[in-house]
């Protein structure tokens, strides 16, 4: 899949206009159409823009990952690197054992 069309996609199901995406990235509207039709590609620094108001990683919009991660997910994430090794040891058993529970439950359901 192509940005353009990832960006489409992703805009609609955020619910947001181009207008409203251009606003928050500061480009014109008819910038964000062109995007979305891959009639031009974005600078960096405005793909990552693109991102950061639709709340996906670059990586997905540019198609080098599939996940559309959830915010909230990432923001666990990181603050979860930032605790100490032991901790995150901790934290890392109990989230392991709770996705193995929760794969059983789904496989047994």
């Amino acid at each position: 899949m192509l940005f353009g069309e990832r960006l489409l996609i992703t805009r609609k199901k955020r619910k947001m206009s181009q207008d409203e995406l251009a606003k928050q990235i500061g480009v014109h509207a008819p910038v964000i159409g062109r995007y979305e039709r891959d009639e031009v590609k974005p600078s960096i620094e405005t793909a990552f823009k693109i991102a950061k108001a639709l709340e996906v990683s670059l990586d997905y919009l540019t198609g080098l990952s599939d996940l559309e991660l959830d915010k909230n997910i990432v923001d666990v994430v990181t603050s979860l690197q930032k605790l100490n090794n032991e901790d995150r040891a901790h934290i890392f058993t109990t989230i392991n054992a709770l996705i193995r529970d929760a794969k059983a439950r789904n496989t047994y359901a």
